[in-house]
């Protein structure tokens, strides 16, 4: 294992995976009212972000932040929103992100939301574009019922090396015979798994980006490790400014497979990720202001596609 990689686990944290969506509405209805995440925070650019955290797209776009508590102990969900762009075509990358919690379950049976169960006290759900969910029936000691978000892989060594050797990332389980893995950075936080699938993974036009934090600091290290190793680097460390927050350190890599992985300095982002208690209106004006569906339709057009 590399030298910056020992130690990691105590520093680094999991934070966030960004979902591009189409439809706010639906969308919002489902984190909020289905699976009972809380809006933490959201945030309107007039602009593309310089580190295509809205994916390849320049025009105005907006920034939610769903999950079940604070981020600074949940791992929650990006919602990434393209104004223009109707639906994103989704590919064999991401594989699902599950929960445990009995709410959830009941919550999806109150609405009439589509379950199907999967195993026993295992329910496999969509959330608006495709997206699966495994809900499990149960609820768990700690605060965050997020349990692990599972990523395709091509080559499951390949990737046990790179994010384990490289990223310094514990192994918590690996199954040869099913072609799967577990890793994270604590045993507290959600974890990754990665899923070995035949031929290549596609990301098509819904793919997202996980990300995780470490001291500012190591953003220097991890980016010039990776250069040692030819490893590929989407956006070089670069700083993003929030209007009226916090402005953080990225760098934004692509494992073996291309999944996007985005490391954030803790310290700033500590900051900026403070839960805002008028989240949850700032969404519901930005939707209610948000003409785009109407204007599509008075034109008789569909709205693009990713």
């Amino acid at each position: 294992m590399e030298p910056t990689a020992v130690g990691a686990m105590v520093s680094r944290r999991a934070l966030h995976f960004v979902f591009k969506v189409g439809n706010r509405f639906q969308t919002t209805h489902f984190y909020r009212d289905v699976l009972g995440m809380k809006i933490l925070r959201h945030e309107e650019f007039e602009e593309g972000c310089k580190a295509s955290c809205n994916g390849p797209y320049d025009g105005k776009w907006s920034k939610t932040m769903v999950g079940f508590g604070p981020e600074d102990d949940h791992f929650v969900a990006e919602l990434t929103y393209n104004y223009g762009i109707g639906d994103y075509k989704l590919g064999s990358d991401f594989m699902g992100i599950t929960l445990a919690s009995r709410q959830a379950v009941s919550n999806a049976r109150n609405v009439k939301w589509p379950l199907s169960e999967v195993a026993e006290g295992v329910f496999e759900t969509e959330a608006p574009g495709g997206y699966k969910f495994y809900l499990q029936n149960r609820d768990l000691p700690q605060s965050d019922p997020v349990l692990k978000v599972t990523l395709a892989v091509s080559d499951l060594q390949k990737s046990l090396n790179y994010w384990s050797n490289l990223l310094g990332m514990k192994i918590y389980e690996k199954d040869e015979q099913k072609q799967r893995a577990l890793l994270g950075y604590a045993d507290n936080q959600c974890k990754l798994e990665l899923q070995g699938i035949k031929g290549t993974v596609d990301h098509a036009a819904a793919f997202g980006r996980i990300a995780f934090s470490c001291p500012k600091k190591e953003l220097p290290d991890i980016e010039d490790l990776m250069k040692r190793e030819n490893q590929k680097i989407l956006t070089p460390l670069v700083s993003l400014d929030t209007p009226g927050k916090a402005t953080v350190q990225v760098v934004i890599l692509a494992d073996p497979d291309g999944h996007e992985i985005c490391f954030v300095g803790d310290e700033a982002f500590r900051e900026l990720s403070k839960m805002d208690p008028e989240g949850s209106k700032l969404l519901d004006e930005a939707m209610a202001a948000d003409k785009s569906d109407e204007w599509f339709a008075e034109q008789n057009k569909p709205k693009a596609s990713g």
